[in-house]
């Protein structure tokens, strides 16, 4: 099993929640925000915390400040020169959007390395590489880089049947295009909702450690008044025992 934590850099309570993460065992892997406001003080911690090769990227076009300045005045992508948040995922992106997002891309992946962190895998903020209008760019740039493993779209769980198709459709497209992946991904709640279906199958669990108003360490799923929510993430130890926890770099 990989545990995956998003976000890393992002913010700088998520970043020192995921090294909290790391130090209990908690989780295996993260991934990295390039344009996180915290993500050169993410590296230090990486590497004073021997964690560093099981850092990914977390491609982000969906919240801040882009890193190029074409993807500022995209409207596709985003208003008044920050990111949007959700798009729309059935309308087709120009030929100039997906020119703007291969160079936003390569931007986010470039001041990563410039860092010195050496992206083991790729995931992305709110899932946005799983649109099927964008992925071809994205594995296009992840291939140029030797960036070959990646997060499946999510496959277990409660999935209604038309989009275990679509999903299904997605994962292998994947696979099929070179790509390592786990055989099943989802959320911690996901896993406690169907821990054989983790058991059974090379999985990885997508999680967001943050401190909540208490300073617990919690599985963010939404912020209150600013402030992180979600279950205390050390919940998730019953599931670990007796499964061996692995990083995106040992597949």
């Amino acid at each position: 099993m990989i545990v995956n934590a998003d976000d890393f850099g992002l913010t700088e309570s998520c970043t020192r929640a995921i090294a909290e993460a790391f130090r209990q065992g908690l989780i295996s892997s993260t991934t990295a925000c390039a344009n996180g406001e915290a993500i050169e003080a993410a590296y230090q911690i990486a590497v004073e915390n021997d964690f560093l090769r099981c850092v990914g990227i977390h491609i982000n076009l969906t919240e801040g400040s882009p890193l190029t300045e074409e993807m500022k005045t995209d409207p596709f992508f985003c208003e008044n020169g920050v990111f949007r948040g959700r798009i729309n995922r059935l309308k087709k992106p120009s030929k100039q959007t997906l020119a703007h997002l291969e160079a936003e891309v390569i931007a986010q992946i470039e001041r990563l390395k410039a860092i010195g962190f050496p992206i083991s895998h790729a995931d992305s903020h709110h899932h946005i590489h799983t649109s099927v209008f964008l992925i071809g760019t994205i594995e296009k740039i992840l291939k140029r880089y030797g960036i070959t493993k990646i997060r499946l779209h999510r496959n277990f769980g409660a999935i209604r049947f038309y989009k275990k198709i679509v999903k299904n459709r997605f994962n292998k497209g994947l696979q099929k295009n070179g790509f390592v992946t786990t055989q099943k991904m989802g959320s911690f709640a996901d896993l406690q909702a169907m821990p054989e279906i983790a058991k059974a199958y090379l999985t990885e669990i997508m999680v967001h450690p943050d401190f909540d108003r208490d300073g617990i360490l919690v599985d963010r799923v939404d912020e209150i008044d600013g402030c992180p929510v979600g279950k205390p993430l050390d919940e998730i130890k019953p599931y670990l025992q007796n499964k061996t926890l692995i990083s995106y770099g040992d597949l």
